[in-house]
């Protein structure tokens, strides 16, 4: 496994995700067999793990699981499947291929916008899981390499105001990924019954890839929807003129944690400097390279970017990388992010077309009772000629929709509760991720419990005489970091049934790294700590503060300036 300068101790003791890499076969492992055996809904082993590079997670409903077990029955195993589309964009016409296999061959009949700036399947039986990635592969989709320890799905700000800026960042978007990408052929292999092939190497990736997930993102400022700070590499755009000219390149962000393990901590990204744009793949790559590396393989709690930073210093990091790549960083270029939602509603392009973003609350397209999502949406791809734009806010643009077809698309947003007037600037800037029942991790309620909680802290800000205001909310089921509570101005991360970590001091821009303020505590005594928070803001605030600029200013919490030494002090 061992490297040019590669920082591993050859007589250390890895952890058994290398011995299973190793042993895969690039990626491939018995995946076929298990494939076969129709004794169980799971994949056995090795299996369980390999599947995750495929874009796929083992899961089973979890509230059925003890039933079953009273019934002497296995855990109802599925998949849930993770879609590779780097920067979000999807034609009318995949979206109805994804729409008819979500309705007739998953449990839920849902699709599942990400905060990856994707779609994901639920409730994927054994039986269906093949067909499900032919279907996809029909329609110009993947799922390579949405999970497991490579650069996962390319997220690009979506900005559908101006549109040629964001044509070009979403072009790096797709080169990036490509470049990034496995080159073993196990997934066509096994899925789409590809001719066999022997790989040989792994040129970028290494033999054992690397020692942890990967993230990346393409934004363009102001707007930093993709959270540049939970991510491991970052390509800020830079324009002149309207043209994109290069990147300033920000490494080492990531909000995973450990309950109870302060040696792992959220942590912001270190900003590296400029580049020009014919210098992004090569950077890109190095970056990669470095902690493939350099990362920890024996700990993988401590083996993101993040903790290979801090280990041997983000300048020893930054200077491997020029050494690698032959590129020299030059002075960041000036930049500011100033927001990070969604504009929800109709805008107008500077090339004259009109994007309507549609407000999903946590990505869940569903038939609801009198709020048909899924058959609007389908409605709309019926007759749509643009594109649509999954976000990383878990909503829905619908982009490039001429002036002629505007009145017909709002119609049928408005007539399937896409559209609702009444939904608060609380609601859009409030986020979970999905948790319970499908996901294993989960300690506590996420998805399912966000809309009761948005309804009482709208309450709260009614009752202070600020019901137009908002605070950036965010509530996660684990501490792994999907719903990127750790970028909020408050963030509940779940800690067991009903109980969750508080955190306070984020910021608006999603540039500060919240703090712990209170303890596995229930809702009772977070909607009490939010009352007289809420109560302070609306009669002490500076003009403009938000929430989280508020609470550090006066004492309520201390800011986090460096994670490593700040977030449990």
């Amino acid at each position: 496994m061992s490297k040019p300068n590669s920082k591993q101790d050859p007589n250390a003791k890895f952890a058994d995700n290398e011995r299973l890499k190793t042993q895969s076969n690039f990626l491939r492992g018995t995946i076929e067999q298990d494939l076969k055996d129709e004794i169980t809904g799971g994949f056995t082993a090795d299996n369980f793990q390999l599947i995750r590079f495929h874009g796929m997670y083992q899961q089973d409903d979890r509230d059925i699981r003890a039933e079953r077990a009273k019934q002497k029955l296995e855990p109802l195993h599925n998949v849930m499947l993770r879609a590779r589309m780097p920067g979000g964009i999807i034609t009318p016409a995949q979206w109805l291929a994804i729409d008819a296999f979500a309705e007739e061959r998953t449990s839920y009949g849902s699709i599942r916008l990400t905060t990856r700036q994707t779609f994901q399947f639920h409730g994927v039986l054994k039986p269906n899981i093949k067909d499900m990635h032919q279907m996809l592969d029909s329609v110009g989709i993947d799922s390579i390499a949405t999970a497991g320890d490579v650069n996962r799905n390319v997220l690009c700000t979506t900005n559908p105001v101006e549109s040629e800026l964001h044509q070009e960042a979403y072009q790096w978007a797709i080169k990036i990924s490509e470049h990034l990408l496995p080159h073993t052929k196990a997934y066509a292999e096994i899925w789409l019954n590809g001719e066999k092939s022997e790989t040989t190497e792994e040129p970028i990736l290494g033999s054992t890839y690397l020692p942890r997930k990967f993230k990346t993102t393409v934004t363009i400022p102001p707007n930093n929807e993709v959270d540049v700070h939970a991510n491991d590499l970052n390509f800020v755009a830079i324009a002149e003129d309207g043209k994109l000219v290069g990147f300033n390149v920000l490494v080492g962000g990531g909000l995973a944690m450990t309950h109870g393990d302060t040696d792992t901590y959220p942590r912001k990204a270190d900003d590296f400097g400029y580049i020009p744009l014919e210098h992004t793949l090569k950077i890109a790559e190095h970056v990669v390279s470095v902690q493939r590396d350099w990362g920890n393989r024996v700990n993988r709690k401590n083996a993101k970017t993040k903790y290979t930073l801090d280990t041997f210093g983000s300048d020893e990091f930054k200077a491997e990388v020029e050494a690698r790549a032959g590129i020299k960083f030059e002075t960041s270029r000036p930049y500011e992010f100033t927001t990070r939602g969604d504009r929800i509603g109709w805008v107008e392009g500077i090339d004259g077309k009109f994007h309507l973003t549609l407000f999903i609350q946590n990505g869940r397209i569903l038939d609801y009772p009198n709020q048909p999502l899924k058959t609007g949406c389908r409605k709309i791809a019926e007759i749509h000629q643009g594109d649509f734009r999954m976000t990383a806010n878990q909503n829905l643009i619908v982009a490039g929709v001429p002036a002629d077809q505007k009145a017909a698309i709002e119609q049928i947003a408005r007539q399937h509760g896409l559209i609702d007037d009444g939904h608060t600037a609380q609601r859009f800037n409030s986020m979970a991720c999905v948790s319970l029942p499908t996901c294993p991790l989960a300690m506590a309620e996420a998805e399912r419990y966000l809309p009761s909680l948005i309804e009482k802290v709208e309450l709260l800000l009614a009752k202070h005489h600020i019901a137009q205001d908002s605070i950036i909310l965010r509530v996660v089921g684990c501490p792994n970091g999907c719903g990127r509570a750790m970028l909020a101005e408050v963030g509940l991360v779940g800690k067991g049934p009903g109980k969750y970590n508080f955190h306070l001091g984020g910021n608006l821009a999603g540039t500060r790294i919240p703090k712990l303020y209170k303890e596995n505590v229930a809702e009772d005594v977070i909607l009490a700590e939010l009352d007289q928070l809420i109560g302070r803001w609306a009669t002490e605030r500076l003009d403009n503060e938000g929430f989280g600029d508020f609470v550090i200013r006066t004492g309520v919490i201390a800011e986090v300036k460096v994670s490593k030494t700040d977030f449990y002090a």
